[in-house]
């Protein structure tokens, strides 16, 4: 709101230099407020896919939370007015190789009743493979 008031003086008191410069940090305080939504879906994604995977089985409320997840993705990701998306799919995979880690944790403790720890649960599931598969689905929507 801060900035919304300062943009608006500038803008009065035709600073149109500075007011730009309000401009280009107000869209990257908005494209971080997508990444890191965007990536706490994909931790939830992530986490249900391991435990789907480790398991070789899926619950309802898992592919539940997997389609929720990747909807979620979708509609953050998506530019309204201007068509296209926030993050590309190279930028996608990144940021799924950045949370695989976070999310194996979670599901060490989740999946089978949180008797393996990251390690061990690490060794029952294929990365690559996961990461691929949550990938697929992003991209299907």
């Amino acid at each position: 709101m801060e900035e919304l008031i300062e943009l608006r003086t500038c803008i009065e008191q035709q600073r149109y230099a500075e007011a730009l410069v309000l401009i280009g940090e107000m869209e990257e305080m908005n494209k971080e407020d997508k990444i890191n939504k965007i990536y706490s879906y994909i931790e939830i994604l992530l986490l249900h896919l391991i435990k789907k995977f480790a398991e070789h089985r899926v619950t309802r409320s898992w592919e539940l939370s997997i389609r929720n997840s990747v909807a979620a993705i979708e509609r953050v990701n998506k530019r309204r007015k201007s068509g296209g998306y926030y993050l590309t799919k190279a930028d996608l995979a990144a940021l799924i190789e950045e949370c695989y880690p976070f999310a194996l944790s979670r599901a060490s403790l989740e999946a089978f009743g949180g008797v393996y720890d990251e390690t061990a649960l690490a060794n029952q599931v294929d990365k690559d493979e996961i990461c691929r598969e949550a990938l697929t689905l992003i991209q299907k929507e």
